[in-house]
């Protein structure tokens, strides 16, 4: 499989090579997502496997980009017969679509370090828009001597857009499923050195 990432981000920037790029650390980084069970309650879950990256202008914030790769087979809702299920053809269906990608289209820049990033998420096999609200929480130096910077980001979805349509109608009416998704981010990215290049002399 190729690619194993949320949400999460590619930053690209307009003029080449002025981009910082940053290589999304997995250990520090989370995708998750909020339900409506029957109505009353909220069920968490997660992407345990995803990979991205984060890269940035300062000189050109509106230029930045995102791209970003998640497994569906590592959803994890922390009950394995639930998990099964959703791996089922009732609903992702991760034989047949093993990934979701987010590819950004455009950077709206708001207050201070929030912003907002427009883009396509394909799921499920269907690709829509998809609007997310990122804060940026900075960057920092880690012990190592490396450079990371982190993102908060949130998004509201209607999983039946995406083809995610099983569901079971309650005897007291409802649905056992929601059917809008909350989408929560947390990504943090370590700054890709480049390495020099050696002469072949």
């Amino acid at each position: 499989m190729k690619g194993t990432l949320v949400a999460a981000l590619l930053l690209t920037a307009s003029v080449a090579g002025a981009a910082e790029i940053y290589d999304i650390d997995p250990a520090h980084s989370t995708v998750g997502f909020k339900i409506k069970h029957m109505g009353i309650s909220t069920v968490l879950g997660r992407f345990a496997k995803f990979t991205g990256t984060v890269s940035l202008d300062k000189n050109a914030p509106k230029a930045a980009r995102a791209e970003a790769v998640i497994e569906a087979a590592s959803i994890d809702t922390g009950i394995e017969k639930r998990d099964t299920h959703l791996k089922s053809p009732d609903f992702f269906d991760v034989a047949k679509y093993q990934e979701l990608a987010f590819k950004s289209t455009k950077i709206s820049p708001m207050k201070g370090d929030q912003f907002v990033m427009e883009g396509e998420l394909t799921m499920h096999g269907v690709t829509k828009p998809i609007r997310l609200d990122v804060v940026s929480n900075g960057s920092a130096k880690d012990p190592w001597g490396g450079t990371r910077a982190s993102y908060s980001a949130t998004a509201v979805l209607n999983r039946k857009d995406f083809g995610l349509v099983w569901n079971q109608v309650l005897d007291a009416g409802g649905l056992l499923i929601g059917e809008e998704v909350h989408i929560v981010i947390e990504v943090e990215g370590v700054l890709r050195v480049e390495k020099p290049k050696t002469s072949s002399r």
